[in-house]
C-alpha cells in the first residue's frame, strides 16, 4: 500500500480524468462509474484527510453503488429500441400521399416521391392520380387511390 498512503487528492482526481478519457474511446462501458467515485474520492479527500484504506474503501463503495444504481436505472428506463427505417426506406412513406407520373397499367407505375421516382403497385390508375403508399414489396411501394 505505498503507493496508495503517498496519493493526493490530485492522483484520485487524475484517475478519474484517465477513466472518463476511456468511456469516451470505448462507449457504453461502466468507467463513468468508477470515473465518478475516482472524482468524489478525490474531492472528499480534498476536504477530509482520510487514511489510505478509508479511500480505497470509499472508492470501492461508491464504485460498486454507483454501478448498480445505473444497472437500476437502465431496468426501470430501458433505452427506446431503434425503429430507423435506414435500411428499409420506402417504409417511411406509408401512410402518405404521392401523384402518379406515369399511369398504373397491369398492376404497374411510377409515382414523384419526394425527389425521385418510385416503382409503384395497385389499382389501374391514370397518370396524375393522388395514391396513398399502403405498404412496402421489395422495392415497389403498394399504393392505392385516394378517392
Amino acid at each position: 500500500m505505498g503507493f496508495i498512503e503517498e496519493m493526493t487528492p490530485w492522483h484520485w482526481l487524475a484517475l478519474a480524468g484517465a477513466l472518463l478519457i476511456i468511456e469516451v474511446l470505448v462507449p457504453a462501458t461502466f468507467f463513468l462509474w468508477i470515473g465518478t467515485a475516482a472524482a468524489i474520492t478525490g474531492l472528499v479527500f480534498w476536504v477530509v484527510d482520510i487514511s489510505a484504506a478509508s479511500q480505497l474503501l470509499m472508492f470501492s463503495a461508491l464504485s460498486v453503488v454507483s454501478i448498480i444504481l445505473h444497472r437500476v436505472y437502465l431496468m426501470r428506463n430501458p433505452p427506446e429500441a431503434d425503429s430507423s427505417t435506414l435500411s428499409r426506406r420506402g417504409e417511411q412513406y406509408i401512410g402518405k400521399t404521392y401523384m402518379l407520373v406515369t399511369p398504373i397499367k397491369n398492376g404497374v407505375g411510377k409515382a414523384k416521391v419526394e425527389d425521385s421516382l418510385w416503382r409503384v403497385e395497385g389499382e389501374d390508375l391514370p397518370e396524375g392520380a393522388q395514391v396513398t403508399v399502403t405498404g412496402v414489396s421489395g422495392s415497389s411501394l403498394i399504393v392505392k387511390s385516394t378517392n
